[in-house]
């Protein structure tokens, strides 16, 4: 009897394991219509990449998501730009120099419930050196006025734009201003962070 039992609970433990069939089945007739219920948990999805303008190159990595590099500057407006531009300064030794490109942000965002946006930055790493500060225009600047310090406070970023379209690039322009500032330590290499924040609602 055990042994007849520890059949039946093989077979049963078999047929469990096994994969399930629907079968649907007809006679006196050569066609049958069974049915597929397809299922799907849509999940709302966002993006943001930054990208080459005509300017200097932006590239992923590099200590961060993206990175690009204006190479050698100074105070002076000496050194012709690796890329981009530049506004040598208005009073030599007294205003600062502006070293600046243009770069793209393209924004995707897919199954949100309203399209409304804000995308702000500031910067979550700043320049180690006291006469090097990260700038901004939204717009192409005309002058060196045109291009203000970007926030460091991440309470009260800087806004890059709102209300954007998904999936369409914009231009802005991104900068180092170098201050003739006359101390230790104020030359050689440095970079700063600068953090995107994207947000729909």
């Amino acid at each position: 009897m055990k042994h007849r039992s520890a059949i039946l609970l093989a077979a049963i433990l078999l047929l469990a394991a096994m994969p399930a069939f629907a079968i649907t089945q007809a006679t006196n007739t050569n066609t049958i219509s069974p049915t597929l219920k397809v299922s799907v948990t849509v999940q709302s999805a966002i993006q943001l990449t930054l990208s080459t303008g005509s300017g200097c190159t932006v590239n992923s990595g590099g200590g961060a998501d993206f990175n690009m590099s204006f190479g050698n500057v100074d105070a002076l407006g000496i050194n012709v730009p690796a890329c981009g531009n530049q506004f040598a300064p208005t009073t030599p030794g007294v205003t600062n120099a502006f070293y600046y490109t243009d770069y793209k942000l393209t924004p995707i965002f897919t199954s949100q419930p309203v399209s409304t946006n804000t995308l702000n930055a500031y910067v979550s790493t700043n320049f180690g050196k006291a006469n090097l500060t990260v700038v901004q225009s939204n717009s192409a600047p005309a002058t060196s006025a045109a291009l203000t310090a970007m926030s460091t406070n991440v309470a009260a970023q800087t806004s890059v734009g709102t209300n954007l379209a998904s999936a369409t690039a914009v231009t802005r322009y991104i900068g180092v201003s170098i201050a003739p500032t006359n101390a230790a330590g104020l030359t050689g290499a440095d970079s700063a962070i600068i953090t995107y924040t994207l947000t729909v609602q």
